[in-house]
């Protein structure tokens, strides 16, 4: 077995079963290139397992962010059936390591995009955008991590939930945020903060899964990235996030 499928495997077993691993690039050898070829691989694990590729999530979608991991891009993972979570029902606490939470807007596309695309080819592909909350989960020991160990690590993608879908004809650039923990706001913030516009994010996701040979396909659900600061998942929580003219959505977290 090649060590990208050795890798792959350990983090899709950390994954299904809620395991911390130890740190797979520890003295931050790994390229970027081969983290998405083991995040790649593990993703060709749950397919195998009978999941569908959903669409993408983007990562570090702020400049102090990027800054704060030492790389100059955005990074981005692979969305699968099994990672959807739906309204109403309970997540279960005991299939994630360290769970965090994040606000997020979610695009619908209604057409492939692919490649070098302008803001305006991007908007026109998407059926609708909808608030959403995304699930992330490193699955290395003590929280320690480079880079390459989240890219490898899907992204820290594991679960997300998505509100009412609304016409994207609309100015979604800077529309007021709040999530909530058990009704008590817990982070303020705006689509704004996704780079400026969460449609730049949509314009780096299909740059980026085009050059990985996975164009962005109709149907498909872009998760934009996150709008404010993360905040940790605990048992027993009903998590939600109010958006601005777009709603609401959330998710109660069981044992």
């Amino acid at each position: 077995m090649s060590q990208v499928h050795e890798f792959a495997h350990l983090l899709d077993d950390a994954a299904r079963h809620g395991r911390a691993v130890p740190q797979i690039d520890p003295k931050g050898e790994l390229s970027l290139a081969e983290a998405y070829a083991i995040q790649s691989a593990s993703m060709e694990l749950r397919v195998a397992r009978g999941e569908r590729r959903v669409g993408v999530k983007m990562g570090f979608t702020s400049r102090a962010k990027m800054v704060q991991m030492g790389i100059n891009d955005v990074i981005w993972g692979r969305l699968s059936s099994g990672m959807q979570v739906e309204e109403g029902t309970p997540v279960k606490f005991a299939r994630f390591v360290h769970p965090r939470v994040e606000p997020e807007l979610a695009f619908v596309l209604k057409k492939p995009l692919a490649g070098e695309v302008t803001a305006a080819e991007a908007l026109a592909a998407v059926e609708a955008v909808a608030p959403a909350l995304e699930i992330i989960d490193s699955r290395y020991q003590d929280f320690k991590f480079s880079p390459p160990d989240v890219i490898a690590d899907n992204a820290s993608s594991s679960g997300y939930v998505i509100g009412a879908w609304s016409d994207p004809h609309q100015d979604f650039s800077n529309l007021g945020l709040t999530m909530s923990v058990d009704g008590r706001v817990v982070q303020v913030g705006s689509t704004a903060a996704i780079l400026g516009h969460p449609l730049r994010s949509l314009v780096a996701a299909a740059r980026l899964s085009a050059a990985a040979g996975e164009p962005l396909q109709a149907g498909w659900v872009v998760m934009a990235g996150g709008a404010t600061p993360a905040e940790w998942v605990k048992p027993g929580q009903y998590i939600s996030i109010e958006m601005e003219r777009l709603g609401s959505a959330g998710f109660h977290v069981g044992e």
